[in-house]
């Protein structure tokens, strides 16, 4: 690492030593004194540092690894791969993700994979509230931030509802657009879950086949209760999490 490691152990502390070591390297990566790409000490060298045990040093590098900030590599080591900057979290709410990347400072940047009218298949159809094999609006994007691909979105609207174009998907986000055409995106119904990567997804998203990724499908609704948008979208789950807020009642 390009500064000395700031990093110790309190042996009379109730908090497990690797939990220990593991949100101050956290913090360090956080506060983006270790960017993306620099590489850590070997596990033998920062084992003998603090005076830990391996197999404690390694449950501390684990835990991030988890978390997405840290990586291993065969021939390389272990490197940060994730900062302050680089980890998405978003709230569960109303937005546009191009609009809440925008405000965080992430740079988003669109590539429309493809955009055409297809008849809509019996899922498309029970979301929007249609009949089977009526025309809807299919849009596929690689929505990347920061340089680095973190989403697939595909989202289907009823036919004629929005004008869309590629220029025009790849300038702002798709929920700008509808609001341009004068509809009042009101509430929407939203699960998320999770899945496993295949290989197409994996190349799209510069991730390992067999990663994780979150995964999220919504129904977003206008003012006047009708259905106008359908999307199932696929995040890298090592750049992305969702965050709401519980309230007891």
């Amino acid at each position: 690492m390009t500064g000395a490691l700031d990093v110790s152990v309190d042996r009379s502390s109730r908090v497990p030593l690797y939990l220990q070591v593991a949100q101050q390297l956290e913090r360090e990566i956080l506060s983006g004194r270790y960017p993306s790409g620099e590489r850590l000490p070997n596990e033998v060298e920062l084992a003998d540092r603090l005076a830990l045990s391996r197999p404690t040093l390694r449950q501390a590098i684990q835990a991030l690894v988890d978390k997405g900030l840290l990586v291993r590599k065969r021939g390389v080591g272990t490197q940060v791969v994730g900062s302050g900057s680089s980890q998405v979290r978003r709230s569960l709410e109303l937005s546009s993700l191009y609009d809440d990347l925008s405000a965080a400072g992430q740079r988003p940047s669109t590539s429309v994979t493809d955009l055409r009218t297809v008849p809509a298949s019996a899922e498309v159809a029970s979301a929007l509230g249609i009949e089977v094999s009526s025309p809807v609006v299919r849009v596929r994007r690689l929505r990347s931030a920061s340089g680095e691909p973190l989403a697939l979105m595909t989202n289907h609207l009823p036919e004629g509802l929005v004008s869309l174009s590629v220029s025009s998907l790849e300038r702002v986000g798709l929920y700008a657009l509808i609001r341009e055409a004068a509809i009042n995106l009101r509430v929407a119904k939203q699960t998320v879950g999770a899945k496993v990567a295949s290989a197409s997804e994996a190349r799209s998203l510069s991730e390992p086949k067999g990663a994780a990724l979150l995964t999220m499908t919504r129904i977003a609704y206008d003012d006047r209760g009708n259905a106008v948008e359908y999307g199932t979208h696929l995040y890298r789950a090592s750049r992305y999490s969702f965050e709401l807020t519980l309230v007891d009642r």
